[in-house]
């Protein structure tokens, strides 16, 4: 399966909780739309809706991860031995390579961009206060643990626009996801 992500906004350098949530809120509302749309609309009552209500019965394969009262569903997910290989377009107001000098290097950033894709698995990677709204539940979110991208590819250059801040980003994320295995619960997202 192939799709794309798009944002436009702040990218921090060791961005916080609240920041990396609100980037999870953003691409929550891309993935939401991506779950109403084939092939993933086949998959959403055998793999979500089932076990929204009720744990999952015994052999049941669910993508439902509850937390601090939010119920995430992470698209790639060993239960369903899916993996993703990601290619990122950063575009920043700096001439390209100067995003390692000019307001934070690209790794830092990368790990709140890779933490906010994923299911936010570690004790504190919630806002304290934090709760979902109406339209987060369920919260779907890229990835269950980012052990899970098999292959990453990053490519920089300049945004040619103006920009509110020096973290100000656009990102273009295309995602190809691969099947490990083929169980019967998920033929046809290979």
């Amino acid at each position: 399966m192939e799709f794309t992500l798009h944002y436009r906004g702040e990218l921090r350098s060791n961005g916080r909780p609240e920041h990396k949530h609100e980037l999870r809120r953003h691409f929550h509302r891309q993935l939401k739309d991506l779950w109403n749309h084939l092939p993933l609309s086949v998959f959403y009552p055998k793999l979500v809706a089932a076990t929204l209500v009720d744990e999952p019965k015994e052999g049941q394969v669910s993508l439902v991860r509850k937390k601090q009262g939010y119920t995430f569903v992470p698209l790639v997910s060993e239960s369903v031995a899916l993996v993703a290989e990601l290619t990122v377009l950063l575009l920043w107001p700096a001439a390209p390579g100067a995003i390692v000098s000019s307001g934070g290097d690209i790794d830092n950033r990368l790990k709140t961009l890779l933490d906010s894709l994923k299911y936010p698995s570690e004790a504190n990677a919630l806002p304290p206060e934090s709760s979902p709204s109406s339209d987060e539940s369920p919260f779907f979110c890229l990835l269950e643990d980012d052990s899970l991208i098999t292959k990453l590819s990053v490519e920089t250059d300049r945004l040619l626009e103006p920009v509110n801040s020096k973290a100000e980003v656009e990102l273009t994320i295309r995602v190809h996801t691969r099947q490990l295995k083929v169980m019967y619960a998920t033929i046809g997202l290979a």
